[in-house]
């Protein structure tokens, strides 16, 4: 009997492909000109924001935030006994930052480079002036971030600032209140609110602010790129208000999680 060259392990693609066909990325800066209205939402409204607590089950808290095409998922461990042996008055925070290969344009090596540890980063000062840790002597609290989708670094910081909020409300971890973030792009003569990453290229300087809105305080401030004093002030006040609109879909969340367990 002649073998065949079909092979049975393997599935086998159709006889004919077709290339791909992927969204120009520079699309809107081509057609974009100074003066032109924001594409598919006003200058001042944010993207429409699905967050939910207690999603992993294995951690002591968990959040999943999901604002289009941004989708970021957080867990927290702990607080659990720090590994040092050095006795420290208040715990740590530690925090990791890891990108999904597919979560970007371009295929991501699963290996922690320089963007992560900046995300890393402004993740955990956002996050370390709300956490009691004077109250969790020589303890360690680990929050884990992971991008499954990133439309823009900074809804990325934001975003991630939010659902590691909502992850460590979750644990049971006393805090001074919940943290909320939202970003802002000087466009032109405007301010875009929660700027995407088409819109990030376009856009002369960016902001990400983060802050207890149920304290009116400010936890921290990234700013890049190009802006004038009065703009970065006009994009700190901008966000604030924002921040206390995501704060009552944080608050929303949590009681939701805690009324379906």
């Amino acid at each position: 009997m002649a073998q065949s060259n079909f092979d049975r392990r393997r599935i086998n693609g159709p006889d004919e492909s077709y290339q791909p066909i992927f969204e120009d990325d520079d699309e809107l800066i081509a057609k974009w000109k100074v003066g032109d209205p924001r594409k598919g939402r006003a200058a001042r409204d944010i993207r429409p924001i699905f967050l939910t607590a207690g999603l992993i089950n294995q951690a002591n808290g968990s959040a999943y935030i999901e604002t289009e095409r941004t989708k970021i998922a957080c867990a927290v461990y702990g607080p659990r006994q720090s590994k040092t042996t050095v006795y420290n008055e208040k715990g740590r925070l530690n925090v990791e930052v890891k990108f999904a290969p597919f979560s970007c344009t371009k295929r991501r090596v699963p290996i922690r480079d320089a963007e992560d540890r900046s995300v890393a980063v402004q993740i955990q000062q956002a996050l370390t002036a709300a956490v009691r840790l004077e109250l969790l002597p020589k303890s360690t609290i680990d929050i884990f971030v992971t991008v499954i989708e990133n439309d823009g670094i900074e809804g990325c910081i934001a975003a991630g600032s939010v659902a590691a909020s909502v992850a460590l409300a979750d644990a049971g971890i006393e805090m001074l209140g919940l943290v909320a973030s939202c970003s802002a792009a000087v466009v032109g003569d405007e301010i875009w609110m929660d700027p995407t990453e088409e819109e990030g290229k376009i856009a002369s300087g960016t902001l990400v602010l983060a802050g207890l809105p149920a304290l009116g305080t400010i936890t921290s401030v990234w700013q890049s790129g190009t802006m004038s004093p009065d703009q970065a002030i006009k994009c700190m006040e901008l966000c604030q208000e924002c921040c206390s609109d995501v704060h009552t879909v944080m608050a929303q969340s949590l009681l939701e999680n805690t009324q379906n367990t």
